[in-house]
Parts: C-alpha cells; sequence; structure tokens
C-alpha cells in the first residue's frame, strides 16, 4: 500500500510504525475469510481491509476522527484472525491500537459512550472495586429489562450467580517446593481474581506438584490490556509500568526462570510490553519481561511428563471428552495453537475441536459490554460449534471466554489449567462439581437481524 506520511509525520514513532505497517499491506482481502465481523455484517468496512483503509485515511490526513471511522474501529474485536491469515505479515495489532490511541485523544464521544468507557477502565482493572460492582450487579440483574441500553443490560448479565471468595493465594508470597526445577511469577491478573478465583489456585497447586516454585510478586497488578485497547494510554502504560517494575526486582533478586501468564489476553499484552515501552527509559526492563513471558500451556510442555501415568477423569468408562475452545489472544496473538491440546491428550482426556476454531466467541475484553449484539451472534455461533461436537466438558485458556462461552453452554467451562490440575492429583474443578444440567443460562443478547 503507498503512503504519502510527510516527515514531520513519521517524526512520531508510532505513525512511523503504522506506516510500515500499511505499506506492507497488499489489499489481497485474504483478512476478511477470518475476520469474525465481517462473516457477521458483510460489510467491507468491518473487515480487516476496510479498516485499514479507514485508519490510513485518518492518520496520513493527521485529521481528528470521525464518527464513521470510530464506528467501525469499535467493532473490531482485535482478536488478531487476520494476523494469523495475512501472507504480507501486516502487523494489524499495533495499528488498530495506533488508531484507537488517535480516536481517545481527538473524538469527542457521546456522554453515554464516555460514561460507560470511563466506568469500566475504572473499575475492571481493580478487582476489589470490580468484586463491589458484581454484588450490586447482582442485585440489579432481575430488573434488567427495565435498562434502555443493550450494553447495561450486558453489564448485568454477566455478574455471576456467585461471587466467590477472596482467594489469598494471589496475595505476595512464594510457593516453595523441594528442589526445584524453576523459579516463576505468575501473574494473577485482575479481573480473573474477582470473576474465578478457582484458575489462579489450580495453576499454583498445578505448578509447584510439577516442581516449580511459584512467586506472586510485590506491586504487581494489572497488565494494561482493558485500558490499552481503549486507547487510554496514560492508564494502560501505568498499569504496565508497575509489572515491569516489580517482575524486574525479582529478576534482579532470586531470578525468574519464565513470568507465567494463565489469561492469554493478558499474555498478548504482556509479551507485547517491548513494543509500548521501546521509546520509554523502562524499554530494556519492558524487553526483558517480554522475553521471559510465558503462557501457562508453554510452561507445563516443560514440566509435564510424556510417559507419566495421569488420572484422567473417566465419563461412562472413556476418557473425558473435552472440546477445546482456542481463545484468539492465544492462537492468533501469540500464535500457540497445539500446546494445551497436547497437554490434554498427555493427560489422557479425549481432545475435541469444534468448526472453525478460528473464529471469535465475542468476548474480546470489554467487546461483549460495549458491542453486546455483535458479541451475542458470535457467542450463539460458537456454542453451537462446540456443542455439536457432544463433550463432557470446554475448556479454554482464556477466562473472558470462559465467561462467555459459559454463560449460554449446556455443558461445565473451565480452565485447561484446572482439567490438568485435576488429571495430576488435584480436586475436581469446582464449575463441575457444582454444575447442573439443565439450569437456565443467563438471557441472551437480542441477535443481529
Amino acid at each position: 500500500m503507498q503512503t504519502t506520511f510527510t516527515p514531520e509525520q513519521l517524526a512520531d514513532p508510532a505513525t512511523a510504525r503504522s506506516n510500515e505497517i500499511l505499506r506492507s499491506c497488499v489489499h489481497c482481502g485474504f483478512c476478511t475469510a477470518t475476520c469474525p465481523t465481517y462473516q457477521v455484517l458483510g460489510d467491507e468496512l468491518d473487515s480487516p481491509r476496510g479498516r485499514i483503509y479507514l485508519i490510513k485515511d485518518m492518520l496520513e490526513n493527521d485529521r481528528p476522527a470521525d464518527a464513521k471511522t470510530v464506528k467501525h474501529i469499535d467493532r473490531c474485536l482485535s482478536c488478531l484472525a487476520c494476523m494469523s491469515t495475512c501472507p504480507s505479515g501486516v502487523h494489524y495489532m499495533h495499528l488498530v491500537d495506533h488508531a484507537r490511541e488517535h480516536i481517545e485523544k481527538t473524538y469527542k464521544r457521546p456522554v453515554m459512550d464516555r460514561l460507560l468507557r470511563w466506568t469500566l477502565a475504572q473499575i475492571l482493572p481493580y478487582p476489589t472495586r470490580f468484586r463491589l460492582a458484581l454484588l450490586g450487579a447482582k442485585i440489579g440483574k432481575p430488573f434488567a429489562f427495565l435498562m434502555p441500553d443493550a450494553r447495561l443490560r450486558a453489564m448485568l448479565a454477566m455478574a455471576p450467580k456467585v461471587v466467590p471468595p477472596v482467594s489469598r493465594n494471589d496475595d505476595p508470597q512464594t510457593f516453595h517446593v523441594s528442589e526445584p526445577k524453576m523459579r516463576v511469577a505468575l501473574m494473577t491478573g485482575c479481573a480473573q481474581k474477582a470473576l474465578n478465583t478457582d484458575i489462579n489456585d489450580a495453576t499454583i497447586r498445578l505448578l509447584t506438584r510439577l516442581g516449580a516454585e511459584v512467586v506472586i510478586a510485590e506491586g504487581m497488578g494489572c497488565c494494561g490490556a482493558l485500558t490499552h485497547h481503549m486507547g487510554k494510554t496514560d492508564a494502560s502504560h501505568a498499569s504496565a509500568a508497575a509489572n515491569i517494575n516489580a517482575w524486574t526486582r525479582e529478576m534482579e533478586g532470586k531470578g525468574l526462570d519464565a513470568i507465567v501468564i494463565n489469561t492469554s489476553g493478558c499474555g498478548t499484552t504482556v509479551k507485547d510490553y517491548g513494543h509500548m515501552f521501546r521509546n520509554d527509559a523502562l524499554a530494556d526492563k519492558a524487553a526483558a519481561v517480554s522475553a521471559i513471558t510465558r503462557d501457562v500451556s508453554e510452561v507445563l510442555l516443560q514440566l509435564m511428563d510424556k510417559d507419566r501415568a495421569y488420572t484422567t477423569p473417566q465419563v461412562d468408562g472413556a476418557p473425558m471428552q473435552v472440546a477445546y475452545h482456542a481463545a484468539c489472544s492465544l492462537q492468533h496473538g501469540q500464535q500457540i495453537k497445539g500446546a494445551p491440546k497436547d497437554l490434554l491428550k498427555r493427560a489422557g482426556f479425549t481432545v475435541l475441536e469444534p468448526r472453525d476454531p478460528h473464529l471469535c466467541c465475542g468476548s474480546a475484553g470489554t467487546y461483549n459490554l460495549m458491542q453486546p449484539e455483535i458479541s451475542g451472534e458470535l457467542k450463539r455461533r460458537k456454542v453451537a460449534t462446540l456443542e455439536e461436537r457432544k463433550p463432557d466438558v470446554i475448556s479454554a485458556g482464556n477466562i473472558g471466554c470462559m465467561i462467555q462461552i459459559g454463560s449460554a453452554a449446556s455443558v461445565p467451562t473451565v480452565h485447561t489449567v484446572e482439567l490438568l490440575d485435576w488429571a495430576t492429583g488435584g480436586p475436581i474443578p469446582p464449575a463441575i462439581a457444582t454444575f447442573e444440567p439443565g439450569t437456565p443460562k443467563d438471557t441472551p443478547v437480542p441477535r443481529l437481524r
């Protein structure tokens, strides 16, 4: 793609990076075949290629974002399926992140939009605030039908029936093991600490059982992804900087072999810290952090013995059948596709893969709250393809996907780590133990017509 940015524009590092990305695009349109929003809406401007044209026009002409551009950029899930498909290596993630930052700086959204986005940015990255908000939403849930805005109804629907108790395993501490094989820092996340405390508990049990010393670093918090994808750069960089400093202290102290992340959306962001801080005083530390960041499945491949006999859960005398949902941030953002399935197979589970595994479930951070109709249609399609395999359980590696799919699935939805913990001697995942077949699900958002 030809661009005409001026030397003055290219002096800005973000614009220079976007120029590189734009010039690598060859207009082939392969991305439209795997773009979820294009599949649902059929609008060229709701495909990566269409959005690239809108972004190019906005940035090249150095103009404030307009309502049309904002609408189509907001509809992007940032699922990054286009990056897996693109034959030219277009780094769409960095481009759309720059566009969102530009929109945040130059476009005045309607009052309700500004209020909702501010509220999400002030609540979701903070576990205590989020937990209180979930309790409030639980009270208001029966009155959701009175809400005039579908986004408000989606926020109320997000509240779980039971808000889990606080887990003290998330407090700063070290889980020691005798003769450790490695020393790792576990990122405990933000929203996950309020929505589902079983995931971190299972991860700590599994890693220590397999010989890893696990550190919960002092000062670590939200990875910054939630605000980063809203274009709120100052807020996202502040969260990221706190993590970089927290993990650097551990790296410079007793050392770390890896920073382990069990929420793939966070993992994609932390692995990109080196790019985010490339022109910052924290550049070297950020790059060092990104270099040792691993999804939990990557570390478990090193720790789980291929030849060990695992206690695989049985259903009617046969190994439990697991429908594996590939989170977009894992398969597209981090290009990790086989590891979780290989681990489940290694533990003796029968792994089932749905049709169109590359397509997003519609969660995508805050997307299911801000774009509930598109998200609802993607959820309907994803749950249908998973359940047609007739699994005993659905597994995923990202809390957002678990909440999204679990709100409509007729079988339990758990984290892959919970199943691996169970197969290696841990307890049955609570979501399976307490699941009631036929339990009425949350009222789905309206389907797109």
